[in-house]
């Protein structure tokens, strides 16, 4: 069971990290679009509409792989201090209640929507020339799949939380800095930077 979680978790994280690579394309369709139109003055009517579908399509494919790296947004002031098979209990009902069902709903609905979307060749028309957006909104259901697919596995993890009293692992990926380890690889003591800031305090108090 736990090399199935694994190997789930280990696809989110491809795609996640797949289309990450949006924001580089966006970066560059941004600064090429402000040098056409403020250098060659030659905007693109239709640039501002990719620019939404890029990052639309960045946001929705990373939901999947931001929940197998326990990286949505929660209340940790509370939430850190309980026991695992506490927070377990709670992310199981709140998975149930609310995440199943509301996934569930965006994926279904998202379906028929795009295939909507793709009978009428659907174009953008918040700006003049919008270009195709069927293709950005079958988005919308792959998504939600993905996403729908990982909370199973979250709820998976729960249960065994319950049974075992602690977390199951995951895979690793980017971490925060560890601003203590930091400290000691270069071998940096408080005292230090608090010696530095009453250095640089009084070099800014003087005239």
């Amino acid at each position: 069971m736990q090399k199935l979680l694994l190997a789930i978790d280990t696809i989110s994280t491809f795609v996640g990290q797949a289309f990450s690579w949006l924001i580089v394309a966006l970066t560059f369709m941004i600064s090429w679009e402000v040098f056409s139109r403020y250098v060659l003055d030659k905007p693109h009517s239709w640039a501002f509409d990719v620019m939404i579908i890029m990052y639309g399509t960045l946001f929705m494919m990373a939901g999947a792989y931001t929940l197998a790296k326990g990286g949505h947004v929660r209340g940790d002031v509370l939430y850190g201090f309980f026991r695992p098979r506490t927070q377990a209990t709670i992310d199981l009902v709140l998975y149930i209640l609310f995440f199943i069902p509301g996934v569930f709903a965006m994926t279904y609905a998202g379906y028929f929507y795009a295939a909507e979307s793709w009978a009428i060749h659907e174009t953008s028309n918040i700006t003049a020339e919008g270009p195709p957006i069927y293709p950005f909104k079958t988005m919308m259901p792959i998504a939600g799949a993905f996403l729908l697919v990982q909370g199973i596995v979250e709820i998976i993890r729960c249960v065994i939380c319950l049974k075992q009293g602690e977390w199951p692992s995951r895979t690793r990926d980017v971490e925060e800095v560890d601003v203590d380890k930091l400290k000691e690889m270069v071998h940096v003591k408080d005292e230090d930077i608090a010696g530095l800031d009453r250095l640089v305090t009084r070099e800014e108090g003087r005239p």
